[in-house]
């Protein structure tokens, strides 16, 4: 296999029984992402020198038998979202270029000092506010499975680079789905904690709807990434001050219930998306847990309904202070960006949609007072254009199976693969949890990645030649 190709955990042990060191599988993920960025186009800059001189400490670290960090020496691709201090922080967007920041985010802080070799950023859609990864700024990022079609957004450069395997580990960040989409549409791991699990920066941090969160090619990566970034941060007195560990250790399902729901109330789902749910279901039925079909009352219009109002207290505000009234630098902004900001600013009274988002919990609930975790698509659909206007919102929420678990966004959600579409795009479930349960959605995670065999295959991944 390609080293390229070695999960954090694989590469880890290597490390530590001196077969494969830190600046070898560096050099390794550099070379893959000179030969398939050409085509995928999801890296926005690199920083090779410093790369290679911490994969040279990690090497060091190694070889003395010194302490070693919990990412020692894994390559990492960080969101363009979050902040480097002195380092670009363009968001995607025009009206931004050249724009650098002056204050770090406390979890790239965490990865530095976990030990990671952080080696380049990835492409975001302007503002991430588009579930494709495209804008005037960086172009058109393609997926490595099927350059015609999108990697998903807002992470999608992280989920396309994951891939191809121009990285390691790689982050991202979730309002809607930003984490999740691009975990289905990559086949890769994505993981949205609950609200407060890991710390983030004002005013998104007091946002129930938003998190950070770690994406990888195994539900084990997945957890190493997580237990670094989360626990409480001064900064942020939502950040939780319990620790959850979770791991990607494989245990028995045995007692696990699991409810199966596929289409979300009603959600139009693709039949290949459904037919490689139900092998979920039935894998995880193989491993030993008690899956039963639920159905929920969810409606998309409610879903939308209940969504907007908050999007108009947060997000639409937000693009309104970048545009500062002007029309010439409205001009600027992706027409997905002045979309959004003009179904925010109808979205409703704020009030009546914190209303709604009870409301809208309560069965949820309900069905999971019997449950352990609850199954689902991730998306409902076999994939986007790369170039997706994505300017209809109503259209483009519809496929988007994700939003409801931001709605509610105190609970946590796994995404992980499920098959591959005729068109060559992966699709993905969602492995949901009770609130706060993060544990549990990890225990089935990796009991699923065991059973279905499938990303843990070295057959799996895209051959993308650039």
């Amino acid at each position: 296999m390609d080293l390229y190709r070695l999960t954090a955990t694989e590469a880890s042990e290597l490390f530590r029984t001196r077969e494969l060191s830190p600046v070898e599988l560096l050099e390794s993920v550099i070379a893959r992402t000179e030969a398939t960025e050409p085509t995928i186009n999801a890296v926005t800059e690199q920083w090779l020198d410093e790369a290679r001189a911490s994969a040279v400490v990690s090497e060091a670290r190694f070889a003395a038998g010194d302490a070693v960090r919990a990412l020692e020496g894994i390559p990492l691709m960080l969101k363009d979202e979050q902040p480097i201090a002195g380092r670009l922080l363009e968001d995607g967007c025009l009206l931004e270029r050249g724009n650098i920041a002056d204050v770090t985010h406390p979890i790239v802080e965490r990865i530095q000092d976990a030990g990671a070799v952080i080696h380049a950023r990835t492409k975001t859609p302007e503002y991430c506010c588009a579930p494709v990864t495209h804008s005037k700024l960086w172009g058109i990022t393609r997926n490595p499975w099927n350059p015609d079609y999108t990697p998903g957004g807002s992470s999608g450069g992280s989920g396309a680079v994951l891939a191809a395997g121009s990285t390691v580990l790689a982050t991202g960040s979730d309002i809607g789905g930003s984490i999740r989409i691009p975990a289905s549409f990559c086949g890769v791991v994505g993981f949205k904690p609950p609200f407060g699990r890991v710390p983030g920066m004002a005013p998104f941090n007091s946002d129930t709807f938003c998190a950070d969160g770690p994406m990888g090619r195994s539900v084990a990566d997945v957890a190493l990434l997580q237990n670094v970034i989360s626990g409480p941060w001064v900064g942020d007195a939502a950040s939780l001050r319990d620790i959850a560990a979770v791991s990607g250790a494989v245990g028995s399902l045995r007692g696990i219930r699991v409810a199966l729901c596929i289409q979300l109330g009603a959600y139009d789902v693709d039949p290949v998306v459904e037919a490689n749910t139900r092998a979920v279901a039935a894998a995880l039925t193989f491993a030993g847990a008690i899956v039963d079909e639920v159905t929920l009352p969810w409606t998309f219009g409610q879903v939308e309904e209940t969504a907007w109002p908050h999007f108009g207290a947060v997000m639409g505000p937000f693009i309104e202070s970048i545009v500062e009234g002007d029309p010439a630098r409205a001009a600027q902004l992706m027409p997905y960006t002045r979309a959004f900001a003009a179904k925010a600013a109808a979205g409703g009274h704020y009030v009546e949609g914190l209303v709604a988002e009870s409301a809208f919990y309560r069965p949820f609930a309900e069905i999971m007072l019997d449950y352990d975790v609850m199954i689902c698509p991730t998306v409902a659909n076999t994939g986007m254009a790369a170039d997706e206007p994505a300017t209809d919102s109503t259209e483009v929420f519809s496929k988007l199976m994700t939003l409801p678990f931001n709605v509610i966004g105190r609970v946590p959600v796994l995404s992980v693969p499920s098959g591959i579409a005729p068109n060559g795009v992966p699709t993905g479930v969602q492995i949901v949890g009770r609130t706060y349960d993060d544990t549990t959605v990890f225990r089935v995670g990796a009991a699923l990645e065991q059973e279905l065999a499938l990303w843990t295959d070295p057959a799996w991944w895209p051959t993308l030649e650039g």
